[in-house]
């Protein structure tokens, strides 16, 4: 999610009959009912310690301040969201239920922060906080939807505080989030600077990467079936849709097919799904092979060792803990986890004895999934703010290509650059308009050329690039047709400065030559 976060203006005054009234039992309902917890015309202090939502109701852990001072805790469903730290008055009309004035439940505001102040925060301070709770907020028909969240601040002095939060999409409860002041009422979101959002996606990357198997792996097994493989028909229709669904060399050619290739890589399924674009979803590579496991797992045997549903299932619940040591680690951690690599280096699944080809075809695909996913979390881990406060954006994918009889996955990874957004209050004639810088790397094996590495940067339609060939004939003719490559740029419309072949790997550190000469150009 990106841009403002709005905080909420305090509540409207109550009127003097509703100040008076009590609402009924159901307003504070305990979990576990007690007989004669308060005496009858007989009323309690209670301050909430905790809060949490689920599905239905507000989960809440209350101090109860007894009479003589005794102290013990209750937990109670709330209707509403009461935030950690509101004092209340309660009274107990039946054993399963405590009641509060109607005016202490329309100002449980007053514990939370509903207004910042800029002499302790000023513009541009980041806030990082936990999302407690997160509510639809009714809005008349036709407005968008609002979404009304508690966080608790976890930096500044603050630490502690409840913030009330208007957001136009809903904020995951349990997640952290980091927001910059932007003035009394407003903050924008950065994203994942929330050190638990980077371990979180470093965790899962080294998990996925283990688990990841390259693409023709699966995609040769599929080819390699024997016409006469006894497969279910929506099985077999599914595996000669994947592979003539895949793009060639030819149709890359085209702006048109490079788009397409592109959007249905996988790499944006979910982003896909979250805009009801579901009609959208036959071509995605990641959409048809999460199909081709569903149609081979029930023809695999009961007793086998591999299920793929199992051990995702474990890793969802290992996360919280995961998460919960993280949260434990944010004040020892000051590295920020290193990339995950580009390109990912091939791995190949052995079959196991006595696998039959289902088991293995199921093997291959989980292996294909977890290869996708590592790009994707890739591409998360590798986006954010630069130390200069832009926005770094980061896609990295791969496409299956059909070369002749051969399958050639291109690893492609882009990142955009935004510069750092300048201030309201500079002069408009002062103002230099800053362009995003783009950069673009290919990695790929084609045979005889062997392995293939390109990167290339963009700045205001000036282009630079460096090619990086394993074998010295290939260095050397690709060296003999860089003139021709650059003319053919040169009439696409670009302004080219370097373009050179080595042969070799790139050095790492991710584009440190491309950089000094971007910087060069426009000091």
């Amino acid at each position: 999610m990106k841009g403002d976060i709005n905080i909420p203006p305090l509540p409207p005054a109550v009127t003097n009959g509703a100040r008076a009234g009590v609402v009924g039992g159901e307003l504070l309902k305990l979990l576990q009912p007690l007989d004669g917890l308060i005496g009858p015309g007989q009323s309690a202090k209670a301050e909430v310690l905790s809060l949490k939502q689920d599905d239905l109701a507000f989960q809440l852990l209350l101090k109860l301040t007894l009479a003589g001072g005794r102290q013990t805790h209750v937990q109670a469903n709330s209707p509403f969201p009461l935030p950690q730290g509101t004092q209340l008055a309660v009274t107990q009309p039946t054993s399963g239920s405590l009641a509060i004035s109607v005016q202490q439940a329309l100002s449980s505001s007053v514990a939370t922060l509903t207004r910042l102040d800029t002499g302790q925060l000023p513009v541009g301070t980041l806030l990082q906080g936990k999302v407690l709770t997160t509510q639809l907020v009714p809005q008349p028909t036709g407005q968008p939807a609002l979404y009304r969240s508690l966080v608790t601040l976890l930096n500044t002095a603050l630490s502690g505080t409840t913030l009330a939060l208007d957001s136009p999409q809903p904020l995951r409860i349990g997640s952290l989030l980091t927001a910059q002041v932007q003035g009394e009422q407003s903050l924008q979101f950065v994203p994942l600077s929330g050190r638990q959002d980077q371990l979180a996606i470093a965790q899962q990357l080294v998990t996925q990467q283990r688990a990841q198997g390259s693409l023709e792996g699966l995609l040769n097994a599929l080819r390699a079936l024997p016409p006469d493989a006894t497969l279910p028909a929506d099985l077999r229709a599914s595996i000669d849709k994947l592979l003539t669904g895949l793009p060639t060399p030819a149709q890359l050619s085209t702006p048109k097919g490079v788009s397409d290739a592109l959007l249905n890589s996988g790499a944006f399924l979910e982003a896909k799904l979250l805009g009801g674009q579901a009609q959208h979803l036959a071509p995605d590579l990641k959409a048809t092979l999460l199909r081709l496991i569903a149609q081979i797992t029930p023809g695999v045997a009961a007793s086998s060792a591999f299920n793929p549903g199992v051990a995702a299932s474990a890793q969802a619940q290992a996360m919280p803990t995961f998460v919960r040591n993280a949260l434990g680690m944010l004040g020892q951690v000051s590295a920020k986890p290193q990339p995950g690599g580009f390109p990912l280096p091939g791995r190949t699944l052995q079959s196991a004895e006595g696998e039959d080809n289902l088991e293995s075809l199921l093997k291959l695909a989980a292996a294909a999934i977890s290869r996708l996913q590592s790009h994707q979390l890739s591409s998360l881990e590798q986006s954010g703010r630069t130390p200069d406060g832009g926005v770094l954006t980061t896609w990295q994918l791969e496409i299956p290509l059909r070369n002749a009889h051969d399958i050639v996955p291109l690893q492609v990874k882009f990142q955009r650059e935004d510069p750092p957004e300048q201030a309201p209050e500079e002069k408009r004639e002062t103002r230099e308009v800053k362009d995003p810088l783009w950069r673009v790397e290919l990695a790929f094996d084609l045979a005889p050329l062997g392995p293939l590495h390109v990167q290339a940067q963009l700045l205001r339609g000036t282009l630079s690039g460096q090619l990086w060939a394993q074998h010295a004939f290939t260095a050397d003719l690709i060296d003999s047709q860089l003139g021709l490559l650059r003319q053919r740029l040169n009439d696409a419309g670009l302004s080219v400065t370097d373009l050179d072949c080595h042969q070799g790997t790139p050095p790492q550190g991710n584009h440190k030559p491309l950089e000094q000469r971007w910087v060069d150009e426009t000091a």
